[in-house]
């Protein structure tokens, strides 16, 4: 077998087989197929695509190539959730205690945040003391006793992925949907999960801009979950503007913390439901996602929810008077306004310039090295569909070093598109794709 054939293979448009595959991915993680061939190969796949088979080898391909997680010492049906990036995005801080309340066990491996995303593992490491580092053995057993776990990513889940975006990110090849695809689910499945819930984001802040590209990603995830025996579903959520008010680490956790409480924003709680009812089916622990959407409201109502992410803080060292006092989290030095320099209706908010304000003020990484500020971000003082007059505060900014601050100011007022015309609400949920279709909404 050659790397040449098979690349003129695909070029041409032909399937490959999970032996061609195989040699390829194999190959690339030892060395023995260069740089060049993989480049290629990606290209030809970017112009000709990948069937749902294809995809499906091509996952387990990455999977193999570093460890992969048995779950089974974990009691009962693990369900992972999966976003696929945005701004404000805190949802995994509401879910996993809240959907461990509900009896679904929580296993997670969540990552760090690059670019203007933020990641699950930085925002608890704003509670002083927590671990993200357990021993195998730890990370079961916290689960079988309390329900859940987030931990970071283990250094050698799936370093052929690695490998593979590292040359796809300088080839031109990152928007290929089957290698998006094959991307997350090498992760989830090498993750261990038996079921597995997938955020997928549409618009502005959203990898995927456009409704159709999000849904033919979300189907060809599940594709491949149904393809390896996994069961997965998919919920296309709005990017159009960020999710809640807060953006920043430490400023995140204390709006999940509200959101359990019942005093979050809105678009965050009801999100949050609807992931987590598909999460309880998909665990067998509701029949249906009225009957789990109501076993949630009860636990974020009687206190349950909270009361988990409590022990989840305590069994992984954290302080736990930080969730019981959310302003001894890290908070910035100073607050600094941005106003509205015109009169109308917020028609939209640039996710992507918020995110990325958000990193200039030190929230998020600029390079892989670079060392983020806990306390800083952004507070959002209008969301879309409300009015606004010349001076209103558009925006707070949580700001210790003032070195970028006026490039952060413009992002800012960069992202807000205010117009004299009546504004029409956006769906929270577009779609939702599941092994029998799409159901959508819109």
């Amino acid at each position: 077998m050659r790397a040449v054939d098979i690349i003129q293979k695909k070029r041409d448009g032909q399937e490959l087989t999970p032996d061609e595959i195989q040699f390829l991915i194999q190959g690339y993680s030892n060395g023995k197929v260069p740089d060049y061939q993989i480049a290629a190969w990606a290209m030809a796949i970017y112009f000709k695509g990948m069937n749902a088979r294809e995809t499906a080898s091509l996952t387990l391909e990455m999977a193999k190539s570093g460890d992969q997680i048995d779950l089974s010492p974990i009691q009962g049906i693990k369900v992972d959730k999966h976003s696929t990036g945005g701004v404000g995005d805190k949802t995994t801080l509401v879910l996993a205690p809240l959907v461990a309340a509900a009896g679904v066990p929580v296993a997670k491996m969540s990552g760090r945040g690059l670019g203007h995303t933020g990641g699950t593992i930085d925002k608890l490491e704003a509670i002083a003391g927590y671990q993200v580092e357990l021993e195998r053995s730890q990370f079961f057993a916290q689960v079988n006793d309390i329900g859940v776990s987030l931990i970071g990513q283990s250094g050698n889940i799936t370093p052929a992925d690695k490998k593979l975006y590292g040359l796809r990110d300088v080839t031109a090849t990152v928007e290929s949907i089957p290698l998006i695809a094959s991307s997350v689910m090498s992760k989830k499945i090498a993750a261990g999960a038996d079921a597995i819930v997938l955020d997928v984001k549409t618009g502005s802040g959203a990898f995927m801009k456009t409704l159709d590209d999000s849904i033919a990603l979300a189907q060809a995830m599940v594709d491949i979950g149904t393809e390896v025996g996994r069961h997965a579903i998919a919920v296309i959520s709005d990017m159009d503007q960020p999710l809640g008010h807060l953006i920043g680490n430490s400023l995140e956790v204390e709006e999940a913390i509200m959101t359990l409480r019942g005093q979050g924003p809105a678009d965050l709680h009801e999100l949050c439901l609807i992931l987590g009812a598909h999460m309880l089916v998909l665990g067998g622990k509701a029949q249906d996602e009225a009957d789990a959407r109501r076993q949630l409201e009860q636990h974020l109502q009687d206190g349950s929810a909270l009361q988990k992410l409590k022990q989840l803080v305590a069994a992984q060292g954290g302080d736990v008077s930080m969730i019981d006092d959310p302003s001894r989290l890290p908070h910035a030095g100073d607050l600094i306004e941005v106003a509205a320099q015109t009169d109308g209706t917020v028609a939209a908010i640039q996710a992507e310039h918020i995110g990325i304000a958000a990193m200039l003020l030190g929230a998020g990484r600029e390079t892989k090295d670079s060392v983020i500020d806990l306390a800083v971000g952004i507070d959002l003082r209008k969301k879309v569909g409300e009015a606004v007059r010349v001076g209103d505060v558009l925006a707070i900014l949580h700001v210790n070093d003032k070195g970028r601050l006026e490039e952060a100011k413009e992002r800012v007022l960069k992202a807000y598109e205010i117009t004299s015309q009546e504004v029409a609400a956006k769906p929270l949920v577009y779609a939702v794709v599941t092994k029998d279709g799409i159901q959508r909404f819109v």
